[in-house]
């Protein structure tokens, strides 16, 4: 039953759907995947194609009237992302990336990894910071990670910050799990400065429904992706780099828009200041000026009321999953992370089992809501280490069926050659779009198709 504020929320937000994502009304979808994607506001796509029909833009590598006005809204863009995460303009500067991947990338290869460095990683990474460790590994540096406990949280951090070697040393994590909807503990950022570390905080999963204040949590990087965040415009991520930790970063090539000027007689090269020096090529003109009205709408839902909207809805969701069994009393879910609303997001993972047990494939389950017009994700989501210690494989027994696969690794191959062991899980997760019809209609889907797949 909901309480009074809850269902006003549940108003509120139902009101701005019908208003914002008409679209997803129309074709009858609950859609169940804000962690992969938000969904674009009507009203910014709406004014963003007015303003492109009325405006000449072009390359901002120039001096004329339409390069100037697309240099113009690149500056507006940064200024937006600054303000977005209270970053001080004095302290920061935003680098204009793709997506999160982009920005990652620009700090791995540009880091000082050296032969007495570290990189520390979290267990619960996604791959675009997992990648990070061949640079790190190239350079000689020691790579460490930190481990998950059974709520898959971090497990010792304060013990693996100590660890830190004399030489440049980076520490990354995210802000949130996009496996587990885990939120980790931003006092990590202050602890890992005090103690050496410079700092990578993965935002992408965290920002779409929460908030940030880098005036108080400072990291040295912070990665988004606008997508994530507002679900418009694609294609558009941010670095936002301390201005000292960015003087320490070393790029190992230059481009086009990096150089204040490049010799092929001389081989010689002189790198732009940043955040210019960081922007390989054209930036994303065309899409620059949409960042400012697209943060604003976002904004606009009142950022508080909807993080206790979706603490009502993940609480819905929880609870709901937990009450599911079948005639036996076996429990038709298993939820990987925690079971409560204590420092998560409003992304779940879990499993769904049968009668004796055995977990679903969640391919099959993932297929089945589809045919429902249910969007959710399955998978490990990018994140094996999270999906590592949520489904403790089997060690030595993983790196034979990997060596053995090779190139025609599949995850249902994966998952035969481990003998049927799981190998992923189903992922829901909410947002600025999502009302507790669609988390009842998940759940409703839920029992129907394990009950109609156990009479079968």
């Amino acid at each position: 039953m909901l309480t009074d504020r809850a269902a006003a929320d549940d108003a509120w937000f139902a009101d701005w759907r019908h208003r914002e994502l008409q679209r997803v009304s129309q074709v009858g979808m609950a859609y169940l995947d804000y962690t992969g994607a938000a969904l674009y506001p009507a009203l910014v796509v709406r004014a963003d194609a007015n303003r492109l029909l009325e405006t000449v833009l072009g390359n901002p590598h120039s001096e004329h009237g339409p390069s100037r006005t697309a240099s113009t809204d690149l500056a507006t863009a940064r200024r937006a992302l600054l303000a977005f995460v209270g970053a001080p303009p004095d302290e920061y500067d935003v680098i204009l990336t793709a997506n999160t991947t982009g920005a990652c990338r620009l700090v791995g290869e540009s880091f000082p990894f050296a032969m007495e460095g570290t990189l520390l990683l979290a267990e619960d990474n996604h791959n675009s910071v997992n990648g990070i460790r061949e640079f790190a590994r190239a350079a000689g540096s020691a790579t460490r990670t930190i481990g998950l406990d059974a709520e898959l949280r971090l497990r010792g951090a304060h013990a693996a910050l100590e660890m830190r070697g004399a030489g440049p040393s980076l520490f990354a994590f995210p802000a949130q799990s996009n496996f587990s909807g885990v939120r980790h503990s931003l006092d990590l950022v202050r602890e890992a400065r005090e103690r050496g570390w410079r700092v990578l905080l993965d935002t992408a999963s965290y920002l779409p429904t929460a908030d940030i204040d880098l005036g108080n949590v400072k990291p040295d990087f912070l990665a988004l992706s606008l997508y994530k965040i507002a679900g418009y415009p694609t294609g558009l991520g941010a670095l936002i780099a301390r201005k000292d930790a960015l003087a320490e970063l070393r790029r190992p090539w230059f481009s086009g828009g990096t150089v204040k000027w490049a010799s092929v007689q001389h081989q010689r090269h002189r790198l732009s200041d940043a955040p210019e020096g960081f922007e390989d090529g054209t930036p994303s003109f065309l899409a620059a000026a949409a960042v400012e009205p697209a943060l604003a709408a976002v904004r606009a839902a009142d950022r508080e009321r909807l993080a206790r909207h979706l603490g009502h809805l993940t609480g819905a969701l929880l609870d709901g999953v937990s009450a599911l069994s079948h005639g036996n009393g076996a429990p038709m879910c298993r939820v990987h992370g925690p079971r409560d609303l204590t420092q998560r997001g409003a992304t779940i993972a879990l499993s769904v089992h049968d009668a004796g047990g055995r977990v679903i494939p969640y391919w099959e389950v993932e297929v089945a809501a589809r045919d429902a017009g249910i969007a959710i994700r399955g998978g490990c989501f990018c994140n094996p280490g999270c999906a590592e210690a949520a489904f403790a494989f089997p060690d030595a027994r993983v790196r034979s069926c990997l060596d053995s696969l090779g190139q025609d690794f599949t995850i249902p191959r994966f998952a035969a050659c481990l003998d049927d062991h799981t190998v992923g899980a189903i992922r829901v997760s909410m947002g600025l779009g999502t009302i507790r019809a669609d988390v009842d209609r998940f759940l409703s889907f839920l029992a129907r198709y394990v009950e109609e797949r156990v009479a079968a």
